[in-house]
């Protein structure tokens, strides 16, 4: 009797899996036009059906290359990638849903609280959660320039999702990060480990993309190669993105010259309020300085509270951000506009000088008061384009009848004492000149 044939094992999958999009349709491949039109200056131009639906420009600040879009990403990528069918960005970070609001507990502020952080968070089954990552990833592929770079951030309920994504759609996963949280909140249930971790895999456009990374600047961080573990010891962070905004860097403590230092979002970055899932500036920071140079284009498809927008700024970098939520929106123009006043502060001085006088000075008149005093040797080269005198007449006879008598702005305080009337004049005991300058920096005269 013929021996039966051994039994052949299982396939590992049951359908093969989808083809990289890429073999379907190459870059540089243009596509079909979406249902709005990008135009140059970054504004959306749809029909009268399609505006309410299509992403909006909220916020624009052209000079810093920086635009903040209100909107469904995958419609306004499709719309990018008809448009600039070779790609668009330099690099891309991108804090996507992480699926978990639904129905777990967890601890915040010594109390235990729901895991709800809202509807774009809900799980809607691992199929069709694969589908989503597999849809935004394969239109960031799209906009992304041949050697551009894209980071992803995320929990264990997303990440392993993200990563065989990355490997269907033909990405080049270069590194998978680990970031360690100091204080994670506790494991009220007592049945798992405390979750303490939150992974960022980097990864290249395709095989062929060659990446940027700035080797020198990571080593400048601590002496020694990176490490992929990046762990928060819960003090002040020596950043390059520091460094080159000319703050002077804390030592890093002794034992830890492997470990990247990066603080937790801090009372400061929640000042207009929080995202659920926000992440720290220097974080995504650091990830910029790693992968891109100054004047590039940053992507990120889902913006959360601005986080990336007030990185770029700081950096150097243009950045356009898509929101889906209005409020969490509302929240990182905030952000991004006071950055971008404190990066116009810092290109001026602001001086001001106050004097006392008494009124019963003989010399009061014949002070020569025009002019706050010249600035020392070694101050950097300004250029004067405020200068205001204002003077406050003050009657202190009776401490606790003291009162301004009068006010007034004028160029000397001769004038101004010419031209208040007899009656205020009776009154006032001391006169305040306080004068106020703002200069701007010359930043072509300064080393």
């Amino acid at each position: 009797m013929p021996k039966r044939a051994p039994r052949q094992p299982k396939p590992l999958y049951r359908v093969r899996p989808p083809k990289p999009a890429a073999d379907a349709l190459p870059a540089g491949t243009p596509l079909e036009p979406a249902h709005f039109e990008l135009r140059e200056d970054g504004t959306v131009l749809a029909t009268a059906g399609e505006a309410r639906r299509a992403p909006r420009l909220v916020f624009a600040d052209p000079a810093r290359r920086l635009w903040l879009y209100q909107g469904n990403c995958l419609e306004l990528l499709d719309a990018i990638a008809a448009k600039y069918p070779e790609g668009r960005f330099d690099c891309i970070f991108a804090d996507p849903p992480y699926f978990l609001s639904n129905g777990g507990i967890t601890c915040h502020a010594g109390r235990m609280v729901r895991v709800d952080k809202g509807d774009w968070d809900k799980s809607r089954g691992p199929e069709l959660n694969h589908e989503f990552n597999l849809e935004w990833l394969r239109r960031c592929q799209r906009v992304l320039k041949p050697n551009g770079t894209l980071w992803v951030s995320g929990t264990h309920h997303v990440i392993f999702s993200i990563g065989y994504a990355l490997q269907q759609l033909g990405f080049k996963l270069l590194n998978v990060i680990t970031w360690e949280k100091p204080n994670p909140p506790p494991n009220l249930s007592c049945r798992y480990f405390t979750h303490s971790t939150e992974t960022l895999l980097w990864a290249a456009k395709n095989e062929k993309s060659r990446h940027t990374f700035n080797y020198p600047a990571m080593k400048a961080v601590t002496g020694k190669q990176m490490k992929t573990v990046w762990r928060d010891l819960g003090g002040p962070a020596s950043t390059p993105a520091e460094n080159q905004t000319g703050h002077t860097p804390e030592p890093v403590p002794p034992g830890e010259t492997s470990i990247w230092t990066i603080p937790a979002p801090g009372r400061e970055e929640k000042t207009f309020g929080k995202h659920p899932t926000q992440k720290p500036v220097a974080l995504i920071e650091r990830c910029l300085l790693a992968s891109t140079h100054e004047g590039e284009l940053v992507l990120d498809p889902f913006l959360g509270s601005g986080t990336t927008a007030v990185a770029c700024l700081r950096l150097h970098r243009g950045c356009v951000g898509i929101e889906l939520d209005a409020a969490h929106l509302v929240l990182g123009i905030r952000r991004a506009d006071r950055e971008i006043v404190r990066l116009w502060l810092r290109e001026f001085q602001v001086r001001v000088e106050v004097e006392i006088f008494s009124a019963n000075d003989l010399d009061l008149i014949r002070s020569a008061v025009d002019r706050i005093k010249p600035m020392a040797d070694g101050e950097p080269q300004t250029e004067r384009i405020f200068h205001e005198t204002k003077f406050v007449f003050l009657s202190c006879a009776e401490v606790s009848s003291a009162s301004v008598v009068h006010t007034t702005v004028d160029v000397s305080l001769a004038e101004a004492w010419a031209k208040t009337p007899g009656g205020k004049r009776r009154e006032t005991t001391h006169i305040i000149r306080c004068q106020t300058e703002i200069l701007r920096v010359r930043r072509e005269l300064s080393p």
